[in-house]
């Protein structure tokens, strides 16, 4: 079966050059589309939204996937029974409109009894139950197809610093991922796990809290080969960081294994904006990014519609992240074609290349030379690098006037 569109939707998305298609990686989770837009300060403004109908939608707005925490699709107390009714509905709506799972994850922070954290509480109780919590979450994801399985250490961390040693909360949770690796490793499951850092919120203080604490604690695992990142953009910024950069280190040791695209302003509470809405110079060169240096992954949409939206709202915003998205990744294209842009790069990563030669590497040649070698420091220090225009042309080319 097909996706059944709309006549006017069909005759839109056919018009618009930077309509979302299968190959592009689109995927949104339940509880993004789902979200009811509860906050602290005021209830649920839209009706439940059923996974069936969330499948159905956003195949036919043109996303390839759909991800999911365990909760999000079966409920909490649900019966073993129930359990596999709801998972073959919805596998049968993923075949019906040619949807995937792409990504799986576990609800490790809703519940009560996860209010001081999961895999680091201070109670072994709860501890074990989030092990059995995540196993069968784990299954779950394996049934329906998922390649990366994400960490959100939603509530691992601290409000009263009083209450743990944060050098045992780490072990704790060394000690949670060498289990479940081990146990997808026994299980046969050929999944990557992907952590996910954020700085605060709902804790004060979360552990791991940056994309630069989540790839050293990766080394330190048993199987740090099958264990990566998923970074969000809101999640960076919180933390008045450069994301672009953040998501560059971990494409360059190889460790991007999927990745959550939002917006946010500054460093509040995560706001999870629709993604481009709000830094759209970061959104550029974030597209840019993965465009052009080989992320094949999902392109993943962890955000929702403001709480002003009905369902109709909800569309939008899906549709909305989607254009966005390909907008910049042909503005990028401009940005490289520009022959004024392209001239000065050249020109700036040019430089007297007769010094080259001392940049290759370490050698006992080298060292000598370059003990040797006479610089002209004032000379140097005089160059000017035209960062300015740059600026300004790549601004222009963002606002769409070259």
């Amino acid at each position: 079966m097909t996706t059944s569109q709309s006549p006017e939707l069909a005759h839109q998305l056919a018009s618009d050059q930077y309509a979302p298609k299968k190959e592009d990686k689109f995927s949104f989770g339940l509880w993004t589309v789902g979200n009811r837009g509860r906050d602290p300060f005021g209830d649920f403004v839209r009706p439940e939204l059923s996974p069936l109908r969330s499948v159905q939608k956003l195949a036919e707005l043109g996303a390839w996937g759909i991800n999911l925490h365990d909760n999000d699709l079966v409920p909490f107390d649900a019966s073993p029974t129930e359990r596999d009714r709801i998972v073959a509905d919805f596998k049968k709506a993923l075949s019906d409109y040619g949807m995937v799972v792409p990504m799986a994850t576990t609800n490790l922070f809703f519940h009560p009894i996860f209010k001081d954290g999961a895999f680091t509480s201070v109670d072994p109780a709860v501890r074990a139950f989030a092990l059995q919590k995540t196993m069968r979450s784990i299954d779950l994801g394996a049934e329906l197809g998922a390649a990366t399985y994400v960490f959100w250490g939603g509530r691992e961390g601290v409000d009263a610093e009083a209450s743990k040693d944060p050098v045992t909360a780490i072990k704790r949770m060394r000690d949670a991922l060498n289990f479940l690796c081990q146990y997808a490793i026994d299980n046969g499951y050929t999944m990557r796990f992907a952590l996910e850092p954020k700085p605060n919120e709902p804790r004060s203080d979360t552990y791991f809290p940056t994309i630069g604490h989540m790839l050293a604690f990766i080394y330190t695992l048993d199987h740090p080969d099958m264990v990566g990142l998923n970074p969000e953009v809101a999640h960076e910024h919180m933390a008045g960081l450069n994301f672009v950069h953040g998501v560059a280190q971990a494409l360059e040791a190889g460790k991007l294994f999927h990745i959550d695209l939002n917006d946010q302003k500054g460093p509040r509470f995560d706001q999870d904006f629709r993604f481009g809405s709000e830094s759209i110079k970061a959104a550029f060169f974030l597209v840019k990014l993965l465009e052009e240096h080989g992320y094949a992954g999902p392109r993943h949409f962890d955000a929702h519609s403001y709480r002003t939206e009905d369902e109709q709202g909800v569309w939008d915003f899906a549709l909305g992240c989607m254009r966005t998205y390909n907008m910049f990744k042909e503005k990028a294209r401009h940005f490289n074609a520009d022959a004024e842009i392209q001239a000065i790069l050249q020109e700036l990563n040019g430089g007297d290349q007769s010094y080259g030669g001392l940049l290759s590497g370490y050698s006992k040649e080298t060292v000598q030379k370059l003990k040797e070698t006479t610089f002209n420091v004032e000379q140097l220090a005089l160059r000017g690098y035209r960062y300015e225009r740059l600026d300004q042309l790549t601004v222009e080319v963002i606002l769409g006037v070259r």
